[in-house]
């Protein structure tokens, strides 16, 4: 299995046939500002409300149940099952997580994969899309605009977005993947809907509760699960420990797993790719993992990818060193 399919490493550097060409850059980054931007500005909106009048059950609800499913389209489907292959499954289950991760308004499915590729094939080296530690300069303040570009400055720069064609051509060819991409726009929308519907509906057929819906599970859900997305990105690359050799400065970051739904054991998951359990150890908590454990159990998924406990303890790293500095 070659590095555009699994997110294995690469020796070469990257070529420009690495790069995915943007038809009209100033409006990707309009759009890219709008999706970060507007969010944080909704927090004023929650403010009020939260000052104004009583925070309603539904509310919470409709963003537990937004944040969940579309966390799950993300680390399930996009993470787990597009990138990596860490497990077959049906047309329908397929669809599924491609539906709820473009809900998640982080990038159309296949561009998402091939950014996420191109991130393992060039992991903290030049052409990696988003490391905090390449060309960013030396000290605290190179660390921090190394921080600043791979939680979010990553998304504005266009000079580096892996190419579609060369880091996820399968993906391309598959009809129920290039569908879900082709339509990102209406699944992003639809994710506002569908909160507004919820809100409606465990709100006592209120509109007001579907707009005030509307706000929590969608845009506070949006700032929530982006920035915990990114947080991969950004500090599980410089923070937490390092039990396994992996050539890159991926960590675990454990207070982080929860909120990420099993995402931030980063070190593990740079350390076996395509291991469909991040959190390799007994102890450390992978929602993501036990959801694909019980649609393996369903029938639904096959093929599973486990590490067995000789390769992990191959690549575990001396204890007084799990510690190492940046």
């Amino acid at each position: 299995m070659d590095s555009t399919e699994a997110g294995t490493g690469r020796a070469d550097g990257p070529t420009p046939d690495d790069v995915e060409p943007v038809a009209n850059e100033r409006r990707d980054r309009i759009i890219t500002g709008l999706v970060t931007i507007v969010p944080v500005l909704a927090l004023g909106l929650v403010a009020w409300q939260l000052w104004a009048v009583a925070l309603g059950w539904s509310d919470l609800a409709v963003l537990a149940i937004m944040y969940f499913f579309s966390g799950l389209g993300i680390t399930v489907g996009f993470h787990r099952l597009f990138t990596h292959r860490a497990f077959k499954t049906t047309p329908a289950v397929r669809a599924f997580f491609a539906a709820w991760g473009s809900i998640a308004i982080e990038g159309p499915v296949i561009s998402w994969v091939a950014d996420h590729r191109k991130h393992h094939a060039f992991s903290d080296r030049f052409g990696d899309p988003h490391s905090p530690h390449v060309e960013h300069g030396h000290g605290w303040r190179g660390a921090l605009r190394g921080l600043a570009h791979a939680h979010v400055g990553w998304l504005f720069v266009h000079t580096h977005r892996g190419r579609k064609t060369r880091y996820a051509p399968d993906l391309m060819r598959d009809p129920v993947v290039a569908w879900f991409d082709r339509t990102f726009i209406f699944w992003a929308v639809g994710g506002f809907l569908l909160a507004g519907a919820l809100g409606f509906l465990l709100g006592g057929l209120s509109w007001e509760a579907a707009l005030t819906a509307l706000l929590w599970g969608g845009l506070v859900r949006i700032l929530l699960l982006h920035h915990v997305t990114y947080s991969i990105n950004s500090l599980c690359h410089f923070f937490g420990r390092r039990p396994f050799e992996t050539g890159d400065q991926s960590r675990n970051l454990a207070w982080l797993a929860p909120f990420s739904l099993g995402e931030a054991w980063h070190n593990a998951h740079h350390a076996f790719p395509t291991s469909a359990r991040h959190g390799v150890d007994r102890w450390q908590l992978d929602i993501s993992a036990g959801v694909i454990a019980l649609l393996e159990q369903a029938g639904l998924a096959w093929d599973v990818v486990r590490v067995d406990p000789d390769r992990l303890d191959s690549k575990r790293r001396p204890p007084a060193r799990t510690h190492a500095a940046t």
